[in-house]
């Protein structure tokens, strides 16, 4: 497999083909990449959408009539369709509600365990650095300024690093951590 085939990427919005259905925007990577027959890639994109808890039916629908969190579903599953050993993730759960991006979590979590994935994650969102993430890089200025687990960075002394995982919004989502 070339290099490309070894990762795949999910947008922040979703970047899905308005024209295409969502079936159609999963097979799209098989279509550019590989030579496969159009029943084939029907099942591999049919796999992948029930792979990210969608049904053959949602695969119908054009991105207008998606929710967002089906949006980001899809083009999660447009994500695995060549199979990645490598899945960049761009704000996965901006825009979902705490519910739908708790589910969105949980996700990621179950496909990097049962399909070995290594995922590279961007996001601000906390609840989703404590849920999905092994590892922590926090970037300031353009700059690596803590880089471990979890529970070192907020440990760390480092003043960005203090403000952004003990600030005041943090203090809020935590009222019984200390200062």
């Amino acid at each position: 497999a070339n290099v490309a085939q070894n990762w795949g990427i999910l947008f922040q919005q979703g970047a899905l083909f308005s024209s295409l259905t969502a079936l159609q925007n999963i097979e799209f990577p098989l279509r550019e990449t590989l030579a496969l027959s159009d029943q084939m890639m029907a099942e591999i994109a049919t796999a992948k959408l029930e792979m990210v808890g969608l049904t053959p039916a949602d695969g119908e629908k054009f991105p207008s009539e998606l929710s967002g969190g089906m949006t980001k579903r899809v083009a999660l599953a447009r994500a695995l369709a060549l199979d990645p050993a490598i899945l960049f993730l761009d704000e996965p759960t901006s825009g979902l509600d705490p519910i739908a991006a708790g589910d969105f979590d949980d996700l990621i979590r179950t496909l990097q365990e049962t399909l070995g994935l290594t995922v590279f994650m961007v996001t601000h969102d906390l609840a989703s650095l404590n849920s999905v993430c092994d590892r922590v890089a926090a970037l300031a200025d353009g700059k690596v300024v803590g880089i471990g687990p979890m529970s070192e960075l907020l440990l760390s002394q480092h003043p960005w690093v203090k403000a952004y995982f003990h600030g005041k919004r943090s203090l809020m989502m935590h009222p019984n951590r200390v200062k």
